[in-house]
């Protein structure tokens, strides 16, 4: 049967959406989840989730939500008016960071907001500063938007952190945006007070936008510190977009709630856009969310030294593997080791010349899942989250520690 006229005219998928590509974490936890549900023993790395249940009032809030009948009907687009208020109260609480509720729009999680965001402030062609090792959901946000994601690469030497001068060597008259993520997924990177001004003074005197993912604020250690880059630096607020959540405080991942914060005229045009996308969040999530937000920060200081413990202990058990060097992270509940000193090697009859092919031999001989660094713009690494139980840990670490003892030249 010959195609019909629409047929040959018009390619069945549109090139915007064809040339995105899908998530590498959750392909990951997906495959690592289907090969459990067939009989098989896989530790997996690569979920960025809190192994933690959502803290019990917070549920119950949900709970009592789905009785009231107020919930069981359209709300405000924005968020309800409680939420948004509770939101700027929070921010001013854990930041110092003050904006007004009507600042605040309250969205389908943070990729969500990530993707409003840069569907606002881009215009086609417009540029945007990607410091890599990054998630791998902003690239595809930015492209979704129109934009052009520019990536400036950084690595262990640097404490996966970048510079003004590497900013200023990779800005041009179409850079529009820097994304700025603090404390870091995937590598847990954390800036210090002062490379957070500077990288700051330069976007204001630049006339850049910065869009700043805080989602991890809470979760740092030892001595790092979160600092709120508009609270640092103040005049950036007029040019300023700020995402958050209460998935990772508050482990609240699946319940799908996040924000952003930005100049009036910006939340505004979110606000259109998601109107006509997914108008508001579900209630009974943004009165879980208003409860958790409301409340106090005991939740996430139980976490926290969970996640320092195996923080340590993951870096230490790498560290003692050859041709493994993992820097110790900072923040959020993520490790970013390089393997590049088992590339090329034999392994099991394989010579993996990737970290996407090496992570392809860790879960089918050692049933252990790893996120491969090509999905974070930096091939040669792993991302592995410490946010599993303690047991796990040590048994998926000693499991590549025996695999990668295999290797030979």
């Amino acid at each position: 049967m010959a195609p019909s006229p629409s047929t040959a005219l018009h390619a069945r998928i549109s090139r915007r959406a064809g040339a995105v590509a899908p998530s590498a974490t959750l392909a990951v936890d997906a495959a690592a989840k289907a090969l459990q549900a067939a009989g098989e023993h896989v530790i997996g790395f690569g979920a960025g989730e809190p192994d933690f249940p959502t803290p019990k009032e917070i549920v119950e809030a949900a709970v009592a939500a789905c009785s009231d009948p107020v919930m069981h009907h359209y709300t405000p687009t924005a968020g309800l008016p409680a939420l948004r208020a509770a939101i700027a109260a929070k921010t001013a609480r854990d930041s110092g960071y003050e904006v007004e509720p009507s600042q605040v729009l309250v969205t389908n999680g943070g990729k969500q907001a990530v993707s409003n965001a840069f569907a606002v402030l881009c215009d086609p062609g417009d540029e945007v500063l990607v410091p890599a090792p990054y998630w791998t959901t902003y690239p595809e946000s930015i492209a979704l938007g129109g934009g052009v994601p520019v990536v400036v690469p950084s690595d262990e030497s640097t404490g996966y952190r970048v510079s003004v001068e590497d900013l200023e060597a990779a800005a041009t008259d179409r850079t529009k945006v820097l994304l700025f993520v603090s404390p870091s997924n995937p590598t847990g990177a954390v800036y210090p007070r002062a490379e957070i001004e500077a990288i700051g003074r330069w976007a204001v005197e630049r006339g850049v936008w910065v869009l700043t993912d805080e989602i991890y604020e809470h979760l740092v250690y030892g001595d790092a510190e979160h600092h709120s880059m508009p609270v640092v630096v103040p005049e950036l607020a007029e040019t300023c977009v700020v995402v958050n959540g209460v998935a990772k405080t508050y482990a609240m991942t699946g319940w799908r709630v996040g924000w952003l914060i930005g100049p009036p005229d910006v939340v505004a045009a979110a606000t259109n856009i998601q109107s006509h996308q997914t108008s508001n969040v579900a209630n009974v999530s943004q009165a879980a969310a208003l409860c958790a937000v409301s409340g106090g920060l005991e939740a996430v200081a139980e976490m926290k030294v969970a996640f320092d413990r195996r923080r340590r202990a993951i870096v230490d058990q790498l560290n003692a593997i050859e041709g493994v060097h993992c820097p110790e992270p900072d923040g959020a509940f993520y490790a970013f080791p390089s393997v590049k000193g088992l590339l090329g090697k034999e392994i099991r009859g394989r010579r993996p010349s990737s970290s996407g092919e090496l992570a392809d031999l860790c879960i089918t001989e050692a049933k252990v899942a790893v996120v491969p660094g090509e999905a974070f713009g930096a091939p040669g690494y792993f991302r592995m989250s410490y946010a599993l139980g303690d047991e796990d840990l040590h048994e998926g670490v000693a499991r590549l520690a025996s695999l990668f003892g295999e290797a030979r030249p």
